[in-house]
């Protein structure tokens, strides 16, 4: 079962980071020098993936514009000699073929994905939120694609968070079959610590079938009335095996303030080029 297609919801509102998120995608937002949704492009193609589409809204012409080739800007840095500079434009506008579709209505995940179906054509596929960035040696979604093509089910992307923290996420109920690697038996949408059925927490990143657009066109609305893809999840699990595996490496949450910062510290403290201003500069808070 090769997967060839990937969505990225990027639609939301990005309320979490506002008033920033107000004028610009919390997708653009900038973790060193490129926007979070390049890494999470970049971790697409690293898996193999040869195929993306965006799910956008209202706002969100950037994302386009970004990965599309600027000609004007490309001039100008022939031009003025800043050959490394047109490099780094250039691939970003040829890194691999991108198609976009608009959710007019913030209507939650599963609406977003809703909008892939005629684009995924029966297929399985790979979904990445656009606002999870993840570093690891082998890529997130690849880890979730090796084991999805080994046991041919669908499976998502988990890690174990603090219980404090469980009701701001997907949580849930399975049974470990090997190591990291669960059978799911549920799923529920933020519960609060005393009715989560465990701490690991759905994350950014899953592999589904083409059935689930079936199943998401069923699911009544959720918290805030909006289509939950957990609750779309949960009746799935009833008639398939889904897994659930904790992806090893790095998780940064860019729509959470904190996890931003943290983000762009610990991204630029691996880039060769910043990293000695940034030790001498926490240097000074000894």
């Amino acid at each position: 079962m090769r997967i060839r297609k990937a969505v990225i919801p990027a639609a939301g509102l990005g309320t979490r980071m506002l008033p920033i998120t107000k004028s610009m995608p919390k997708e653009m937002l900038p973790i060193v020098d490129k926007p979070v949704i390049h890494y999470v492009v970049e971790e697409a193609i690293k898996a193999g993936i040869d195929d993306i589409l965006i799910i956008t809204g209202k706002g969100k012409r950037t994302i386009e514009d970004y990965f599309d080739r600027s000609f004007e800007l490309e001039y100008y840095l022939r031009e003025k000699g800043k050959l490394d500079e047109l490099r780094q434009v250039e691939e970003i506008g040829e890194m691999i073929d991108i198609y976009y579709v608009r959710q007019k209505k913030p209507l939650g995940l599963g609406d977003a994905i809703l909008h892939a179906e005629k684009h995924v054509n029966g297929e399985p596929f790979a979904v990445l939120l656009g606002d999870d960035i993840i570093v690891s040696e082998k890529p997130g979604i690849g880890q979730l694609i090796e084991v999805t093509q080994k046991k041919n089910a669908p499976i998502i992307g988990v890690e174990k968070v603090p219980w404090d923290r469980v009701s701001r996420y997907g949580i849930i109920k399975g049974k470990e079959i090997g190591k990291g690697l669960y059978t799911v038996e549920d799923l529920i949408e933020k519960p609060s610590p005393n009715e989560a059925p465990s701490n690991i927490a759905i994350i950014g990143r899953y592999i589904l079938p083409p059935e689930i657009f079936d199943v998401l066109k069923e699911t009544p609305p959720g918290k805030d009335g909006e289509i939950q893809l957990t609750d779309a999840l949960r009746l799935l699990v009833k008639d398939t095996n889904l897994l659930a595996k904790e992806i090893e490496g790095r998780r940064y949450d860019v729509g959470d303030k904190v996890e931003f910062i943290i983000a762009n510290l610990e991204l630029g403290l691996v880039r060769k080029d910043v990293r000695k201003h940034i030790l001498e500069y926490l240097e000074r808070f000894k």
